[in-house]
């Protein structure tokens, strides 16, 4: 199992900037992949970003060239900066890990007003 505890969330204005964060416990060891999921109100929850082991990444479309994921693999942790955020960013942001499984956290809220 692995435990994941985000935070770094809350309320900002649209253009604004936030960094959430992401530590991982538990059995990080052969994680091979973290990212971050996204859930609006009434929405089905979608990808954001993931970052692999060896350092690649892959953005969804909407946030390409806003955010900005990384990881810290002594730490176990995982960030994801965010700038020039947009109302339509608002949703709870759930942390992930795959190891082989994938693990999600319970999630940080992100608010941003127009």
């Amino acid at each position: 199992q692995v435990q994941l505890v985000e935070s770094g969330g809350g309320l900002v204005q649209a253009g604004g900037s936030l960094r959430l964060s992401c530590a991982a416990s538990g059995r990080t060891f052969g994680i091979t992949a973290m990212g971050w999921d996204r859930q609006a109100p009434g929405k089905q929850r979608e990808f954001v970003a993931t970052i692999r082991s060896g350092g690649s990444t892959n953005y969804a479309d909407s946030v390409k060239g806003r955010f900005t994921i990384s990881r810290d693999n002594v730490q176990n942790t995982v960030y994801l900066q965010m700038n020039d955020l947009k109302p339509q960013d608002t949703a709870v942001y759930h942390c992930y890990a795959v190891n082989p499984y994938k693990y999600s956290g319970q999630g940080t809220q992100v608010t941003v007003s127009s």
